[in-house]
């Protein structure tokens, strides 16, 4: 059975030992992509940004390092084809026409399929697609972007610029880093053991997490709660409200799910097939965006 918004397989979390990884077995890495496979998902999404690689810096979009980047990825891919190629952090240090030029090259080139833009504020998204109209340039049509039950600012202004434009929706960390998940903990409790991704021994990126997350401690806890009362896992609350309630469209390019062992990812696709929730659980985490909003305030870097 499909999911109602495609799933996508984030491998982030895949990489060399004591890289910020979760996976460095290539065997265990294998039998994920293969689950996937095995339920109808063939994108997998990644970048030479994760596991200690090299991170977008001013002057990483000039023309030249744009293309050297690129010709690195596919390198590294093996000579793969690349079916969506995003401009992963804007970089507002070099004019967006120089960098959108080079993509067009690269694309007239043949070297992908899909130009997609990821973590842009909204306004940045029309300018780049009023510089491709007026060009002739290769549009975006994709755009990759945190979303989840309680990370929900990208609804205000980004979606309706995607319509807009009709570029479709990738969402990230629609576990909250694994805080939506049955390991919630209340940060600093004494029995509490830190979820990976908000320990900066474990993750390069844990302040993004603890920043947005941590605040919501309380009015995720009811919700585990609620979810409880209703026979449901959190988790599963998180993975089904995507898929029914909230403002992602059947066609938009996916959620993009992640991780570390079969067993996990076998839950999650399981949870991601079901129907709708009880109308009181949905009603519980509408309340728990209002609570945990304050905390979100912006959805780009």
């Amino acid at each position: 059975m499909s999911t109602r918004i495609p799933l996508i397989l984030g491998a982030g979390q895949f990489g060399a030992a004591n890289t910020d990884e979760r996976v460095s077995d290539p065997a265990v890495a294998q039998e994920l992509v293969d689950l996937m496979v095995s339920h109808g998902c063939t994108s997998i999404e990644t970048s030479p940004f994760y596991c200690n690689g090299t991170s977008e810096k001013p002057g990483d979009h000039s023309p030249e390092k744009v293309k050297k980047s690129f010709e690195a990825s596919v390198k590294a891919l093996n000579g793969k084809k690349i079916r969506v190629y995003y401009l992963n952090v804007p970089d507002r240090s070099f004019p967006f026409e120089d960098t959108l030029e080079a993509i067009n090259d690269i694309y007239n080139a043949g070297g992908f399929e899909v130009f997609g833009l990821a973590n842009y504020m909204a306004f940045e998204v029309a300018e780049v697609v009023s510089i491709c109209k007026r060009r002739g340039f290769v549009m975006p049509t994709v755009y990759q972007g945190v979303y989840n039950l309680i990370d929900r600012l990208t609804e205000n202004e980004l979606f309706p610029c995607l319509r807009k434009f009709n570029i479709k929706f990738a969402g990230y960390t629609p576990l909250a880093g694994g805080y939506l998940t049955e390991r919630f903990f209340v940060p600093d409790a004494s029995k509490d053991v830190p979820l990976s991704k908000f320990d900066p021994a474990r993750s390069s990126f844990s302040w993004f997490h603890t920043g947005r997350y941590y605040p919501s401690a309380s009015a995720v806890a009811e919700l585990k709660d609620i979810a409880h009362a209703h026979g449901l896992t959190l988790t599963e609350v998180a993975l089904r409200w995507l898929q029914w309630h909230s403002k992602l469209q059947p066609d938009d390019y996916g959620v993009i799910v992640a991780a570390s062992a079969k067993e996990q990812l076998q839950t999650i696709l399981e949870d991601s097939v079901k129907g709708p929730l009880p109308d009181a659980v949905v009603e519980a985490c509408e309340d728990t965006w209002k609570k945990a909003r304050g905390a979100i305030t912006k959805y780009w870097f």
